[in-house]
């Protein structure tokens, strides 16, 4: 095999980009996540006051991975991102059953949504490090998860601190992408 067949071999397999919405309630884990994939430091990690913006390469893709901030009054905006989204990654604290409720009700409304229909959803039940963790079973319960219908879903228990179960979530994301017509 010559090198000119080499080189159009890789020109015909390029890097397919992909555009991941990492969305869930404020102090869930996103931004510890998101630090987490990048191989960044996770030790200072502040509240996001809007976004934050990085790329990971995972199986052959470049994920271009969003993370808005989850605060009450950022929620309104989340809309401003929908767009070409090939991926919702929804994280929940799996620690604060107080916040159960909204965390489902926010992501029901997320579900609803036309520029959202279809999208795969991967939940990470993110904080399974703590032994007030409820875990990923019933956290899928409380969610009626088992409801939705039209589009693929996976519930991952995983730790951002301890990046346990984040690639298992990261390799079923790179198996269930579907690209949307832009």
């Amino acid at each position: 095999m010559g090198l000119l067949s080499i080189l159009r071999r890789l020109k015909q397999s390029p890097e397919q980009e992909v555009r991941l919405l990492l969305l869930g309630l404020d102090n869930a884990g996103k931004t510890t996540l998101l630090k987490q994939l990048a191989a960044e430091d996770i030790s200072h990690i502040t509240p996001t006051q809007g976004f934050n913006i990085k790329s990971v390469q995972s199986s052959g893709f470049k994920l271009n991975v969003w993370d808005i901030g989850g605060q009450r009054k950022i929620r309104p905006y989340w809309r401003n991102y929908f767009e070409d989204t090939d991926v919702l990654i929804y994280v929940i604290d799996s620690s604060d059953r107080k916040r159960f409720e909204e965390t489902s009700l926010e992501l029901a409304e997320l579900l609803e949504e036309e520029k959202l229909a279809a999208v795969p959803l991967l939940i990470f039940a993110n904080k399974q490090d703590l032994v007030t963790a409820s875990p990923a079973s019933e956290l899928a319960e409380s969610l009626s998860l088992h409801t939705i219908r039209d589009r693929m879903w996976q519930v991952q228990a995983c730790s951002a601190v301890t990046a346990e179960g984040v690639q298992d979530g990261m390799t079923w994301v790179c198996r269930n992408i579907t690209f949307r017509k832009k």
